[in-house]
């Protein structure tokens, strides 16, 4: 019973994470190094092919050529794994068409329901599977008139999957805007702008038996919905000449979900605080800090303090690629589980495609 007792125990709380309110939640920890090391602190900031992710309009601020982007990370001692990929290209002379894909999953889980069958165990009956979130981006921006003001909107799929128990599909659509003036950035995204619905599916044959053994509730078919979210940013050169630079950035996000335990904590509307700081030589160096994940918490004696998650991470940038690192926290449950980030972006500008398919000639 130790191993149907286990492998309920993932059925369970993974159907009961998929019911609550943080609906989708794995879409708000972030893409990328260099925003996890300014605390992601990224919709006014970002300037790659993650803009899918963070502010579909900051597409703009790609070169006139395609870009790749890929991030690996890894929590909870490597049992998680969380990836994204995207590319983004010019179709027009201002305009950009992004595409990003992302999946944190836990693989190789054992299927221990049919290993003992009252009478007997079984290793040949042991199977195994595996629970991902995965997320697809299909995203465009231009500039409007004025080459100062960006827009820009995704539309996402989000796929489930509970091993062979549970699937959900999803839609939703993400918006957003980008300003900028001089060594200002302003920009508001707005996520789930219509609300995201995922359907749920459950394979109830898969674990039926063993829910009715157990007392467990046996799910049904439904829809669960994800609210609105907004992130509003701000990001300006404090300091710039010909080879350093500084600049600040922070990003206010607001749910509607209802009462978090954030840094403004109310009903039906809660806001965190997201900020870091980029110190950059010329354009193939940087050092980042951040700041994110601001909540009260409360002590013996009932008094409340606040805390928040520092966040740290460097960049180097050689010819046309860029690799990034970043140690930080975007779990939520312990300031001492902390992750390591790592992301690359390389621009295939037309002199880099001529090299490469003309290397062998």
């Amino acid at each position: 019973m130790h191993y149907r007792g286990a492998i309920l125990g993932v059925i369970a709380w993974s159907i009961l994470h998929a019911q609550v309110k943080y609906s989708n939640e794995f879409l708000k920890i972030g893409v990328g190094a260099r925003a996890a090391g300014l605390g992601n602190a990224q919709s006014a900031s970002v300037a790659d092919a993650s803009a899918s992710y963070w502010n579909p309009a900051a597409l703009v601020s790609i070169p006139s050529y395609p870009q790749l982007f890929f991030m690996h990370s890894e929590y909870f001692a490597g049992v998680v794994k969380y990836d994204y990929g995207a590319i983004a290209f010019p179709i027009a002379t201002e305009r950009r068409l992004g595409i990003g894909f992302l999946r944190m999953g836990i693989d190789d889980i054992p299927n221990t329901l049919r290993f003992y069958d009252g009478a007997s165990y079984d290793f040949a009956r042991i199977t195994r599977f595996s629970i991902a979130d995965m997320a697809l981006w299909l995203s465009y921006a231009q500039p409007l008139r004025d080459t100062t003001l960006s827009i820009g909107g995704s539309i996402k799929v989000i796929h489930r999957v509970l091993g062979p128990f549970a699937t959900a599909w999803g839609f939703g659509v993400d918006a957003g805007v980008l300003y900028r003036r001089g060594p200002w950035r302003l920009a508001l995204a707005v996520y789930d702008a219509s609300s995201t619905f995922n359907a749920w599916s459950f394979n109830t044959e898969t674990f039926e038996e063993a829910f009715i053994l157990t007392g467990n509730a046996i799910p049904q078919n439904s829809i669960e919905w994800t609210r609105p979210s907004l992130r509003m940013g701000l990001a300006f050169y404090a300091w710039r000449d010909k080879r350093f630079s500084l600049m600040p950035t922070l990003d206010l996000v607001t749910f509607t979900d209802g009462q978090r335990n954030t840094l403004l904590s109310g009903k039906p509307f809660s806001a965190d605080l997201a900020t870091g700081m980029e110190l950059r030589y010329k354009h193939w160096a940087a050092l980042r800090i951040g700041a994110t994940t601001f909540q009260r918490q409360r002590r013996w004696d009932g008094r409340s303090y606040l805390t928040f998650y520092p966040t740290a991470g460097i960049g180097i940038k050689v010819w046309h690629f860029r690799v990034d690192y970043a140690l930080a926290n975007f779990t939520g449950f312990s300031q001492n589980m902390y992750a390591h980030l790592v992301s690359v972006a390389l621009d295939l500008p037309p002199s880099l495609t001529r090299a490469i398919f003309t290397k062998g000639d």
